[in-house]
Formats: structure tokens, C-alpha cells, sequence
């Protein structure tokens, strides 16, 4: 996979792709970076990227000449890819993990990082294929939550880590929050694992991760159950846990 970010501020990103699982992808051959300063394509001896909003109001806005040439020029690069082109944007769609699994499957990515006011809106309307938020508030840019969506994508990749079974099993893969982990040792300070996953019996203990990942979500985000496909023994567990909330 291919990864462009436009950014006014590409050493932001120096750290985050050079360490940790995004390094290592990249090591492996899985993803290639490339950070780019749209300022760089700006027309005139300024290279000014921002101007004055039509019709009054405060701050600047993105001008499109800078983006568009910007995108223009790396698509003319992969020539063998069309690329999704995604604004990070807090109008744009909630981010999920439903999305991180699409765009997954691309060749080849585009993060547009914006500043100041906003962007002009023929980049919004005939530039991007995607507008993404991750989530209701505001950021000074575009460039943390670029990160947070190369990160979640690049994980999915083929071999990215090192158990293939870790990004299935990940709260939101299976449409439930992960049920709880433990580790050694079995008793800290008289805090004990559940004898279940002590048992060795793996019917068992899939049981009951399947009952607390199901309770887990029950609690903290019902939301995810409204569409979520439960089977009988998974409603026969709310409908307990919901007479037990009662009493």
C-alpha cells in the first residue's frame, strides 16, 4: 500500500510513521510513506496557501490551487493506481472500524490535512472521495487524525502482526468490545484471575469470553447492539443481566 499526506507540518508525522508497528510495516515492505508540504505547490513567490474568506467572516481558508496541483501530481506518480482521496475534516463521516477494514483494501491513499478556517469547497466537492471525522470536536489541523487512521489501517495489512487473529479479535472487528485479558500471575495481591480460564477446558473459556465481550458492550456501548445480529443465548444473557439491573 501506498500512503500520501498533504500537511502544511510533515515533521509531525516523522515520529509516528518511524516507530512501532508502522515502522515495522513499512520495513516489511507492507506500506511505503511519503509526507508532502502542499505549500511546495503553491503558485507565486509567497507560496501562499490560505486567503480570505468570500463573503466576510473570520479566519483564512485553504486555497484549492495548492491541493488540487498537490494531488495532481502524485496521482501522475502511481499512474498504475486510482487512489482514494480523503479529507480529514469534522463534517466528514464518523470514523469505524467498519472503514478501516475498506480502506484496508486499497493500493493507495491520500490524506489531505487541513488548517485555519476550513477548506474551499470545490476540494470538498470535486477533489476527495472520502471526508472523515474521528469524532465530534474540533483539532488545530488535519494531521492527528490522519495518524490515528493510518495506524488503524495499516494493522490490517497481511502479515502486519504478528498474530493474524489479533485484528479479528479486536474490540469493534467482531461488532462487540474485546472481553477482558489476564496474565501471570494467577493471584496478585489476592486479585485473581476467574478460575474458567484456569480450567484448560476451551469450550468453556470461549464461553465466557463470548458472555463478556457481549456484557462488556451491554454496559459501556449499547449503542453497538442496536444492529448488531444476537443469537438466543446472547438475548437470553441481556435479558438476565436487565432483570439483575432491575432487582
Amino acid at each position: 500500500m501506498n500512503i500520501d499526506v498533504l500537511s502544511l507540518f510533515p515533521e509531525m508525522f516523522q515520529g509516528v510513521f518511524h516507530s512501532s508497528m508502522l515502522k515495522k510495516a513499512e520495513e516489511k515492505g507492507k506500506v511505503q510513506y511519503n509526507v508532502v508540504n502542499f505549500r511546495e505547490f503553491a503558485e507565486g513567490k509567497h507560496h501562499t496557501v490560505d486567503d480570505y474568506p468570500y463573503g466576510g467572516g473570520a479566519g483564512m481558508v485553504l486555497k484549492p490551487q495548492p491541493v488540487f496541483d498537490a494531488v495532481a501530481h502524485l496521482k501522475e506518480k502511481a499512474a498504475s493506481s486510482q487512489p482514494r482521496i480523503i479529507l480529514m475534516c469534522p463534517q466528514g463521516e464518523r470514523y469505524t472500524q467498519k472503514k478501516a477494514e475498506e480502506l484496508a483494501k486499497e493500493e493507495h491513499l491520500i490524506f489531505i490535512c487541513g488548517h485555519y478556517e476550513g477548506y474551499d469547497e470545490r476540494i470538498r466537492e470535486h477533489l476527495v472521495t472520502d471526508e472523515i471525522s474521528i469524532g465530534d470536536y474540533v483539532l488545530t489541523g488535519g494531521e492527528l487524525g490522519a495518524m490515528v487512521v493510518v495506524d488503524s489501517v495499516v494493522r490490517l495489512l497481511p502479515d502486519v502482526l504478528g498474530n493474524e487473529d489479533s485484528p479479528v479479535l479486536d474490540s469493534f472487528s467482531s461488532g462487540l468490545l474485546e472481553h477482558p485479558q489476564y496474565t501471570r500471575p494467577a493471584d496478585f495481591r489476592g486479585l485473581k484471575v476467574p478460575d474458567v480460564l484456569l480450567s484448560g477446558n476451551h469450550r468453556l473459556i470461549d464461553e465466557w469470553r463470548d458472555q463478556q465481550s457481549l456484557r462488556r458492550t451491554w454496559e459501556r456501548r449499547p449503542d453497538l447492539l442496536e444492529k448488531y445480529p444476537l443469537t438466543e443465548r446472547q438475548l437470553t444473557w441481556i435479558h438476565q443481566w436487565n432483570q439483575q439491573k432491575r432487582t
